[in-house]
């Protein structure tokens, strides 16, 4: 299984979206190079502010390009980085990856660590589109589609076009959980 990445972003202020790039630098064990959610442990506010020794799951965030055009036939306009991811894919069901998948992007290998869990702030970004990200199945359950998050393993650079492989973990399939 393979896809390609169609953006890349990062940002070294907390903003809710951030600028495309013609490149980034995946640094091992810390995130984007430059970025605000860059470390070993978490960054993002409300994670520190319960936690500020957590590990740093969130160190890399992906999203799937084909989300944009879901949401855009319910009259929303997203681009790559408006949701404040760092890679955007396509031709990846990142949501269906198991826990523990590797990524081999350009230089760079990334660890699949879950899933990641929409806040308000993209009602912010534009009215209602967090009910397009995040609702229920038919049983109830609740899913999230707003994109994966990851470690780095191997740090190198990514850029726009580069080729995506897909490397499951063996053993059972875990799913993605909130992270």
């Amino acid at each position: 299984m393979s896809g390609i990445v169609t953006a890349v972003s990062s940002n070294c202020e907390y903003t809710f979206t951030k600028p495309n790039r013609d490149s980034i630098t995946l640094l091992a064990g810390l995130g984007v190079e430059g970025d605000v959610h860059a470390g070993v442990t978490v960054k993002h506010r409300s994670r520190v502010a319960q936690d500020p020794n957590q590990p740093n799951l969130r160190q890399v965030h992906l999203i799937h390009e084909e989300l944009f055009a879901e949401v855009r036939a319910e009259g929303f306009t997203v681009v790559p980085g408006d949701l404040g991811e760092n890679i955007t894919t396509s031709g990846i069901d990142l949501l269906g990856l198991p826990v523990g998948t590797l990524l081999r992007i350009g230089d760079a290998v990334l660890e699949v660590t879950g899933l990641r869990n929409p806040c308000l702030q993209i009602d912010h970004f534009q009215d209602g589109l967090l009910k397009q990200v995040v609702g229920r199945d038919e049983a109830g359950n609740i899913v999230r589609k707003a994109g994966i998050m990851s470690i780095v393993k191997e740090g190198g650079a990514v850029r726009p076009g580069d080729t995506i492989d897909v490397e499951l973990p063996s053993g059972p399939h875990r799913p993605l959980e909130r992270v």
